[in-house]
């Protein structure tokens, strides 16, 4: 197993794409504390299927735009664990507009959470990793945050930054062998999008970009954050990796 005793944060644990990086990294090896804002249920769903895999895991409650809340979920991880030696900042949401008509609760909110969400959980990891001289931080970007997407200027401008703190992240933590990556996904089939009145337009519009003509699976994107999360990553840092079936291209 690549992670076998290392102990894992996942921000937005309980749905999703989180969900399924909480499941492959315990699967790795690994210990599990996720985060949730409201899907409780599911949280502790997933916290019990990995205490099954004979893994340890806690489900914590959380807004990750809370620089308080931050704060308390990884001193909760530590206590549990002992220490940490991985943080995914996962956790994210959209809300979308065209620019003429956007509010600035639109801009300020996906901005607070996208972006200073990521910023509280590292601020608390980052000194316990540079003093362990060890530590794997993967952030969730998008790669509507490296082209830019229609009625998206927040969300787009959002995961853009991510994938500047993730660069300088790496500059500052990299001699305290520390990695940093992000991760770009295209489209990828959540519940959001399945529940979504426009997935079938959603899905014809990705498909004309798709190299691979399929949609994403949550666990496409587990596969790398485990490998990245490992130390048969020890020597990547710095980068922004796509995992959208060539939608990009």
């Amino acid at each position: 197993m690549l992670l076998e005793g290392k102990n894992a944060l996942v921000t937005g644990g309980s749905q999703g794409i989180g969900a399924a990086i909480s499941l492959e990294l315990a699967r790795e090896g690994a210990n599990i504390c996720l985060t949730y804002r409201k899907h409780e249920a599911e949280a502790r769903q997933y916290a019990e299927e990995i205490q099954s895999m004979g893994r340890k895991a806690i489900a914590v409650q959380c807004d990750i735009s809370s620089f308080a809340d931050a704060e308390r979920v990884v001193k909760a991880a530590v206590d549990e664990f002992g220490r940490l030696d991985i943080l995914v900042n996962n956790a994210g949401m959209n809300w979308d507009g065209v620019s003429w008509k956007m509010t600035e609760e639109q801009w300020d909110r996906v901005l607070e959470v996208n972006l200073k969400g990521y910023f509280n959980f590292t601020r608390q990891v980052a000194p316990l990793f540079k003093e362990q001289k060890s530590g794997k931080i993967i952030n969730i970007t998008s790669i509507n945050g490296m082209r830019g997407k229609f009625g998206q200027t927040n969300y787009s401008a959002s995961k853009a930054g991510i994938i500047g703190f993730t660069k300088a992240l790496a500059k500052e933590l990299g001699g305290f062998g520390v990695n940093i990556n992000a991760v770009a996904p295209g489209l990828i089939e959540t519940a959001m999008l399945k529940e979504s009145d426009a997935r079938d337009k959603i899905i014809d519009l990705a498909m004309g970009e798709s190299a691979l003509k399929r949609v994403g699976q949550p666990e496409d994107l587990a596969y790398l954050v485990a490998f990245l999360a490992s130390e048969k990553a020890g020597h990547i840092t710095g980068e922004v990796i796509k995992v959208d079936g060539g939608q990009y291209i």
